[in-house]
């Protein structure tokens, strides 16, 4: 799987506002382990909302600036938009958008997640870092 594969190019359909962050999560549609073990629309749905790499796809106006004077943060952004970070398990506002109208569309999964709740950047391969269920 390439970078492109994980993290397709759709609309989300949203925009941040405030001091709001909106990424991309990396698609996990594998229906087989690597092993040839069929998984169970259970386990494929866990992975799926379980994923902690994300692609920060916009930033919002107020993003890394204090809210009072809407200066910016005297560490500067955390991350820039096309970079990858790794983001809480249970949180953020999530959804998803189909990549195509067949009728049982793949989707592709977004969210929203405040400035500060991001937890690291992902300086090596996103596509290598795992999540432990």
């Amino acid at each position: 799987m390439t970078l492109d594969d994980a993290f397709p190019a759709v609309d989300s359909g949203c925009a941040p506002l405030g001091g709001r962050i909106l990424v991309q999560f990396k698609q996990t549609p594998k229906s087989t382990t690597d092993s040839g073990i069929i998984l169970v629309e259970e386990t494929k749905e866990t992975e799926k909302w379980n994923t902690q790499v994300a692609k920060v796809i916009q930033v919002g106006p107020l993003a890394f600036k204090k809210r009072e004077t809407m200066e910016p943060w005297p560490e500067g952004s955390w991350v820039e938009i096309g970079e990858f970070v790794r983001v809480p398990k249970w949180g953020g506002d999530r959804w998803e958008v189909p990549l195509s109208d067949s009728k049982d569309p793949e989707c592709a999964l977004f969210a929203i997640f405040n400035d500060y709740e991001l937890i690291s950047k992902v300086t090596g391969d996103p596509l290598k870092v795992r999540a432990f269920l």
